[in-house]
């Protein structure tokens, strides 16, 4: 019998500390691995704590609404094996707080800061899909399919999930990993979350690859560990023929030698550390550094993104020197050392404009992408669109918007643009059609009207199309509004916002700001019923009172779910918002 100390994990970029919401166990439970401990809150989301390990509690160390910092002991348990802890090191106040014990980290992943940015795609989660047939190394049949002593499965990364997306791994077979290393990232239609080790060891296998779902509770990533872990020993294997040999050979056993010098070495250096392993004075060689893949978010720890956001860098910009292009703080410092340029490719040279160009590029559309990807085409398929089209004349308020900024240069108000002017029009013709301002369950056959105008911003970041919300959009005026539209976009696009922040809008403005076109056909942010897209506003030769005028026209193209609105009432809710734009001071009449 042994002690296990499970630690509070990182569970947040720049996250020192959680609040411990609640308790699923209490002292002398014996648990399952995998079953749920705690409930945590940081500023960033909730987190569902899973237990590391298979035993009987033998203490909980704080109380719901107590701060415990990240590293700190949170559960005891009494365990089979040896554990990660002495038995003299265990805490004798256990419900006071939160660093009792020394012992080892949990399996609970860390919450990445994209995790509200999976939640603007989807606030539905959705069916588990039937599981794809598993590779050789993905199945339980066998323990040579699992090799090592230790499997690692995945947790519960959230609230009705039953699989995750594997979208990236940090480590390979053959490495050598220390406890609460980073191994990969997951993502559920809730959150991106990065999955740290439960313990120390050697990678044995790894279990499915990039893109691929993965059940919670199947196994990720096998390890050999000092001890008997936790699997039972293989079975001896019956001697077999050599020609029965030959034919079926084990997916480990025919690990490569590189395979085998990468198992026996030991973990790679902490940042800055390469240069003194050596001894004395030596200078390392400058590792070969990966461009980053346009359109694929880029690979970092959490301490890695916040440094860059504080310098202001934009990570797809750098390049990467570790796994897959994994950015750490040598890349950074390597990119400020060059002024802030990319690195040549090897063997780039300038070329002619018109070089004959060959070959072709496959992007696998994984993460973040896919999960907009089955968003648009969920809209596309499950709502009837009608989109409707109308030239507003927007030169009175155009006026107002130049006179109201003007005076906002001495009295130090928000500057305004022409969103707050469309979302207040938005509110006022709301009014007179309510089911416009809707969602629609189309499974139960149920429309919910809001009374409350939860605006949505479709907005292009980094990391894809969100949907940041601007809650209340009936109480605010024109420059809370604007305020708020800048707040909840920026917070989005530098992956600061928070789940409700990017969840429960009730109507979405599409705005492709000065590249907005002429007319574009928006899709439907499922499950609401109508989007409204302004477009580039721009001076135009019109017919007024039978004389040619120059006017500043804007046209307004609309969208909306025709199970729910008919074209009739579409026309009068955008004729509605056009006379509000057209005669400005009515905005605030009504």
């Amino acid at each position: 019998m042994g002690r296990h100390v499970f630690k509070l994990p990182d569970v947040g970029e720049g996250t020192a500390e959680a609040e411990l919401v609640g308790w699923h166990v209490k002292v002398g439970d014996r648990v399952e691995e995998d079953q749920i401990l705690a409930d945590i809150m940081t500023d960033k989301a909730t987190v569902e704590l899973t237990s590391p390990v298979a035993g009987v509690v033998t203490a909980l160390h704080g109380e719901p609404g107590v701060m415990s910092p990240v590293g700190s002991a949170l559960v005891e348990f009494e365990v089979e094996d040896a554990g990660n802890a002495s038995a003299e090191s265990s805490s004798p106040f256990p419900l006071e707080g939160g660093r009792a014990g020394d012992g080892g980290g949990g399996t609970l992943p860390h919450v990445s800061p994209q995790d509200s940015a999976d939640a603007s795609v989807s606030d539905r989660t959705h069916p588990a899909a039937t599981p794809t047939q598993p590779s050789p190394l993905e199945g339980e049949g066998s323990n040579t399919a699992l090799a090592g002593n230790y499997v690692f499965k995945l947790p519960d990364v959230g609230e009705g999930t039953a699989e995750a997306e594997l979208v990236a791994w940090h480590v390979k077979v053959g490495d050598a990993v220390e406890e609460d290393q980073l191994l990969a990232e997951v993502m559920t239609d809730k959150a991106t979350v990065e999955l740290t080790s439960p313990v120390s060891g050697t990678v044995a296998a790894l279990h499915g690859e990039a893109g691929h779902q993965v059940p919670v509770g199947g196994p990720l990533v096998s390890f050999d560990v000092a001890g008997k872990g936790n699997r039972p020993a293989a079975p001896v294997a019956a001697p077999t023929s050599p020609s029965t040999a030959s034919r079926s050979p084990s997916p480990v056993a025919s690990a490569t030698g590189e395979d085998k010098v990468a198992a026996a070495s030991p973990p790679r250096p902490k940042d800055g550390e390469g240069d003194r392993a050596s001894g004395g004075g030596a200078v390392a060689a400058s590792p070969a550094r990966t461009a980053q893949t346009p359109g694929v978010r880029p690979l970092a720890s959490p301490a890695v993104r916040k440094r860059a956001r504080d310098l202001g860098i934009e990570l797809q910009s750098v390049a990467g020197s570790g796994p897959a292009g994994r950015i750490d703080h040598a890349d950074l410092d390597a990119f400020l050392a060059t002024g802030g340029q990319l690195p040549s490719a090897p063997g780039a040279s300038p070329s002619s404009a018109y070089t004959r160009a060959e070959g072709t590029t496959e992007v696998r559309i994984i993460g973040l992408r896919r999960k907009i990807a089955e968003k648009m085409a969920e809209s596309v398929r499950r709502i009837p669109h009608i989109t409707y089209v109308e030239e507003i004349d927007v030169t009175a308020l155009e006026e107002l918007r130049a006179h109201l900024n003007a005076r906002g240069k001495t009295t130090g108000k928000a500057k305004l643009n022409v969103l707050p002017f469309i979302a207040r029009a938005i509110v006022v013709a709301l009014r007179d059609q309510p089911q416009i301002n809707s969602t629609y369950d189309d499974e139960a056959g149920i429309l919910t009207q809001h009374a409350a105008v939860h605006l949505g911003i479709a907005a292009q970041t980094p990391n894809g199309l969100m949907v940041p919300v601007v809650r209340h959009a009936e109480s605010r005026d024109p420059y809370d509004t604007a305020l708020e539209i800048a707040r909840v976009s920026g917070a989005a696009k530098d992956g600061s916002a928070k789940r409700e922040e990017l969840s429960g809008s009730t109507i979405t403005i599409t705005s492709l700001g000065t590249l907005g076109g002429l007319v574009h056909t928006p899709i439907i942010n499922h499950p609401e019923v109508a989007i409204v897209g302004p477009n580039k506003i721009e001076e135009r030769v019109v017919v007024r009172d039978g004389q040619m005028v120059v006017r500043k026209m804007m046209n307004l193209s609309s969208s909306f779910d025709h199970r729910i609105v008919d074209g009739h009432d579409a026309a009068v809710f955008v004729q509605r918002i056009k006379g509000l734009l057209e005669h400005p001071a009515t905005l605030w009449m009504d």
